[in-house]
């Protein structure tokens, strides 16, 4: 049905946010993916979290790589920049891009298949780069473009729909991402949209590299019995660390829980993330913790969602290199080119 376009005119009733927009003014065209998958899901979670955030469209750049979770960014932000690369690659054209202007918001979407497998490396080195960007990979353990084959995440043990059991052991891109150097790792799961919403809202705040791994059901292919990655396996298995809530630098801060029960993590632009914590002993600031803390529920079969680490004094790779605060493919020839004195300075300083 993509060929029935979206109607333009919105009822003059709809709230609008602080920029003036409505929440249907983030939406992109018609999913043309399955009816129930978990992608879609995601989608409304961004078109949520950057209406809430009073993002103006034009100021968002998405790209994608390959796979069923890379078309989605045509059906979210459809007045944003946008480019979908080829397997794997989304990473390194979001970094030259990021490189050449830094006053965009960026925004990667990927697959446990475009991710862990082609795009493996690519993953890990835009995290311990610390490229400001927020990345997303739609988890679903198969490769459901290609008939349900699984994925590099699929769980050891775990059963294919024709009974096929999966004997190679997962990659927890969660896990990677931590021991590579991410400043922001989350988990969520795409049925649980109260608890996705705001961890999409901090992460596209926050400084540095953030991803979140969304468990996303293959409702075509890894939604049965066997699956752990089904929507009723994450919902018997799913251990929530904290409940968040995203408050940006403009709202009021006030505390309504006892002591002890929120812990409120305030990033270095000012906004602040506050927890709900449903494990008193859970330090989301402790990278090695949440290290321990990911892999000891994993031996039991639970999948743990929540924010698991953030670093409160993160920096992104444009101050880790000194760049100018300009916009790179801004500057000018006299800026780009300063002359041979300035070239003869800087070859004196290296002698």
């Amino acid at each position: 049905m993509t060929y029935i376009a979206k109607p333009r005119l919105h009822h003059p009733t709809l709230a609008k946010n602080r920029v003036g927009y409505t929440r249907r003014d983030y939406e992109g065209k018609i999913s043309t993916l399955c009816a129930g998958c978990g992608h879609d899901s995601i989608s409304a979670a961004i078109i949520q979290a950057c209406w809430e955030l009073d993002v103006e469209p034009h100021r968002v750049a998405k790209l994608s790589g390959i796979g069923c979770s890379s078309k989605t960014p045509d059906y979210f932000l459809g007045n944003s920049h946008g480019f979908n690369t080829v397997h794997g690659r989304m990473p390194s054209v979001l970094t030259g891009a990021y490189m050449a202007n830094r006053e965009l918001i960026y925004l990667g979407v990927s697959g446990d298949g475009d991710s862990a497998s082609i795009g493996l490396s690519q993953f890990a080195h835009v995290m311990r780069r610390g490229v400001n960007m927020t990345y997303i990979v739609e988890n679903n353990g198969v490769y459901g473009l290609t008939k349900g084959q699984f994925s590099a995440t699929a769980d050891k043990g775990s059963k294919s729909k024709r009974g096929q059991v999966n004997n190679d052991t997962p990659i927890d891109l969660a896990m990677l991402a931590l021991v590579m150097g991410a400043t922001y790792v989350g988990r969520g799961f795409s049925g649980d949209k109260t608890q996705l919403v705001p961890l999409i809202r901090s992460a596209m705040a926050h400084q540095g590299a953030a991803v979140i791994d969304v468990v996303s059901p293959c409702i075509a292919f890894n939604n049965h019995s066997g699956s752990t990655k089904s929507y009723d396996y994450v919902r018997e298995h799913n251990e929530a660390v904290n409940r968040l809530d995203f408050l940006p630098t403009r709202e009021q801060i006030t505390v309504e829980y006892e002591p002890g029960e929120v812990t409120d993590v305030r990033q270095h632009d000012g906004s602040i993330v506050r927890l709900r914590k449903l494990h008193a002993e859970y330090d989301p600031t402790d990278r090695i913790g949440a290290m321990s803390y990911i892999q000891e529920h994993a031996a039991r079969g639970e999948v743990v969602t929540g924010l698991l680490y953030v670093d409160p004094d993160a920096c992104d790779l444009h101050r880790q290199l000194n760049t100018v605060d300009e916009a790179l493919n801004a500057l000018g020839a006299a800026e780009l080119c300063p002359g041979s004195a300035a070239l003869a300075r800087i070859n004196a300083s290296l002698r």
